[in-house]
């Protein structure tokens, strides 16, 4: 006989629990807000925690630094400064998984099925006739049981259900295949423009889908691409670590080099998904040079970008845009964009990332997506 031991449930270590909790999520927030700089995010806890009392009693700034070092999420680097380590950057990617796209999983970024429906490995709600060789972990219940008493009428009436071949039901599927994507990432300064932090949730946002993708289809090839005068591959590990700059929206270079990524993988999907304030304000000149107009949208920048975002629908790649900004003129230009490619937009002010506005041009639908 197994050996059970009851003991009384410990109320101020759960307290405790919570507490630390709360403090690590402080602690990831302060990191996007520091481009990943986890000396300086240990300060600014410091200072938060102490002024507004967030420590619970005998366990202040070093216990807390010490418990993030034993679950080696922290680690001194070359220079002696506390630093991120694998796993604490695998961490900040899972928490912003949780945060963002807890309510969005029925239209999770990342999914990639193909136009049909048949034999895969995705259920749908929907269901048809069982066939000779479906999978009987597909068979639905409760819809052949409902199909039996259909058939049997008032004969079912003494308890008795007598199941036939004709009355089973099996779930649909839907056929997922492999997929490559390119995730662009504005770096622009109007990121920060006017007092409005757009990168932090940007970066959230970035991380949530890098860990979506990573940890659900570890088979897919992510790229990801920042773009401000001009684009440029980075390492995913370099996500926490990214910051705006003196930059214009050169919004064209991005997505000409994610084509350039996307002809070289053999996946049978491909797609962008690009997060950004939707102001492109710049584009690169046949001899390099770079032509700038943050003044409002330049038509011959805005053409040039929408050409590109027609081209993406020639070679079928769609565009995903999440846009971090509800500005009128700015959610306009998304539509025209995103009209033109055929893709998805969401649209979110930043400090409401659990609720979005999805516009969807394959479906042709607009829904809030909380």
């Amino acid at each position: 006989m197994p050996d059970f031991r009851y003991h009384r449930v410990d109320e101020r270590a759960r307290a405790l629990r919570r507490q630390v909790e709360r403090l690590r999520r402080l602690f990831h927030e302060l990191l996007l807000r520091t481009n990943g700089d986890a000396e300086l995010a240990l300060q600014h806890l410091r200072t938060l925690a102490e002024r507004h009392g967030l420590f619970p009693p005998g366990f202040g700034i070093g216990e807390f630094r010490d418990l993030l070092e034993q679950e080696r999420s922290l680690a001194r680097d070359r220079a002696g400064r506390w630093a991120l380590t694998p796993k604490g950057e695998g961490s900040l990617r899972a928490e912003s998984l949780d945060v963002v796209f807890s309510s969005l999983a029925a239209d999770a970024r990342g999914e990639h099925r193909v136009s049909h429906a048949g034999e895969g490995r995705e259920r749908l709600p929907e269901t048809r006739a069982y066939q000779f060789g479906d999978a009987l972990n597909l068979v639905d219940g409760p819809g052949t049981i409902t199909e039996a008493l259909r058939r049997a009428g008032a004969d079912a009436i003494n308890g008795t259900i007598d199941i036939q071949e004709a009355d089973l039901r099996v779930f649909e599927t839907e056929q997922l295949s492999s997929c490559a994507t390119v995730m662009l990432v504005d770096v622009s300064h109007s990121m920060v423009l006017y007092g409005e932090d757009r990168i932090t949730p940007a970066k959230r946002v970035a991380l949530a889908l890098a860990e979506l993708i990573r940890t659900r289809y570890p088979k897919d090839a992510l790229h990801v691409v920042l773009f401000g005068d001009e684009a440029r591959e980075v390492p995913l590990d370099e996500l926490p670590y990214i910051g705006v700059g003196p930059f214009h929206t050169n919004t064209r270079a991005g997505l000409r080099l994610a084509q350039e990524i996307l002809r070289t993988r053999r996946q049978a999907n491909r797609q962008i998904i690009m997060l950004t304030d939707g102001k492109p304000s710049a584009l690169t000149e046949r001899d390099g040079r770079i032509y700038k107009n943050p003044f409002g949208l330049d038509e011959r920048v805005v053409n040039k970008t929408l050409d590109e975002a027609a081209q993406c629908r020639r070679l079928g790649i769609p565009i995903t845009t999440f846009m971090l900004t509800d500005d009128p003129v700015l959610v306009d230009f998304v539509d025209r964009f995103t009209r033109i490619n055929q893709g998805r937009a969401y649209y979110s002010r930043p400090e409401r990332l659990g609720s979005f506005v999805l516009v969807d041009f394959i479906r042709n639908r607009r829904r809030e997506v909380r």
